[in-house]
């Protein structure tokens, strides 16, 4: 049988799964990262996880997002996730826009798309509850990286430069603001000082303008300025600063769950390019990185993972098909990581991850 997807876990992660498989109550942690519409490939995995792996579990479940990553754990403490999971699927994948869109028409319509899938009434609910703990990282900007003008660019060079220097100097152009479900104790980001990092509450107030802040791409979408109960500043896409994360995630009780669409993490937006600069898995003894296979890539309609180019590479109707196939693609990665977990066949299918 093809293995659609391959799974690789830090020495501690990797140790527990020999001796003990995987259970909900085994993870502390949700990792979802950045990245467009590469993640429709795990929408069959969120499903299962949203409604059946994580249903009965007893501990409450941290996650952290950036970007896409935060859009979709959204769905997660509304009252009934896996339908909110299947809404932002299908108002994503059906998005279509003008000919030549500009930056309004983009973030007007990401505006429309927040509203009908995180109204009022599901950040009521996700707030009210403390079984899922939501985090979202979001970047405030800097400088001229908090212009809307042409200066925005100038500021885009200037970070991206730095940042090719030394990861650290980033810290001069962005800071890492931690959104956070009132009910976390941030015990497992309280040590990150590898670039400025803030945490600020969320709060009914401010609970949707971080989620659109997370995913507003510089130059695509506009700003999101001033957050209610944060500093005052331009903020923007969380992957700035955290595309696929190269935190220290030794201090989560418990597993790290880190279903990806990449078989590399790349620490942030500017590093992209930087084909040396690649998360290790040092700091990550507890991670189960889960992603798909070779096979199952070459398995996708132009052998590719969905992104953000296929908006301009293909019309309207060709894109969304794709992406619609892409999306039941990955209910066999969701179907055979269930079925490796129920047998215990996990144990086998499962490499150690060596630094």
């Amino acid at each position: 049988m093809t293995d659609w997807i391959d799974i690789k876990a830090g020495a501690s992660a990797y140790q527990h799964i020999q001796e003990q498989g995987l259970t909900a109550d085994d993870v502390g942690l949700l990792l979802g990262a950045s990245g467009g519409p590469k993640w429709f490939v795990l929408q069959g995995l969120d499903r299962w996880m949203f409604g059946e792996f994580f249903k009965d579990k007893k501990e409450p479940l941290n996650t952290l997002g950036t970007s896409a990553g935060a859009w979709r754990f959204a769905a997660l403490g509304q009252q009934d996730p896996v339908a909110a999971s299947d809404l932002f699927c299908r108002l994503y994948r059906t998005q279509t826009y003008s000919a030549k869109p500009d930056r309004d028409e983009i973030t007007s319509e990401a505006k429309a798309l927040l509203a009908k899938y995180v109204p009022d009434q599901a950040v009521t609910e996700i707030l009210g509850q403390s079984t899922v703990r939501h985090h979202f990282i979001v970047a405030r900007c800097r400088g001229w990286t908090a212009a809307e003008t042409k200066k925005q660019m100038l500021g885009l060079l200037s970070s991206a430069f730095a940042n090719g220097l030394n990861r650290r100097w980033l810290g001069r152009f962005y800071e890492r603001v931690i959104f956070h479900h009132p009910q976390s104790d941030l015990s497992f980001s309280r040590g990150w000082r590898d670039l400025p990092t803030h945490h600020v509450e969320l709060t009914h107030e401010n609970f949707q303008s971080a989620l659109l802040a997370t995913g507003s791409i510089p130059l695509v979408l506009d700003g999101v300025i001033d957050i209610p109960g944060a500093p005052t500043g331009t903020y923007r896409d969380g992957g700035i600063t955290d595309y696929h994360f190269d935190l220290d995630l030794s201090e989560v009780n418990g597993l790290v769950l880190y279903p990806h669409f990449h078989r590399e993490a790349i620490p942030g937006w500017f590093d992209k390019r930087l084909s040396w600069r690649r998360t290790t898995g040092r700091k990550w003894p507890n991670v189960v990185f889960i992603t798909p296979s070779e096979d199952f890539i070459q398995s996708l309609p132009y052998g590719k993972i969905p992104d953000r180019t296929d908006f301009a590479k293909l019309d309207a109707a060709t894109r969304i098909d794709y992406w619609e196939k892409a999306v039941d693609a990955g209910k066999r990665m969701a179907d055979q990581l269930q079925n490796w977990v129920a047998s215990g066949k996990l144990r086998e299918k499962t490499k150690l991850w060596h630094p």
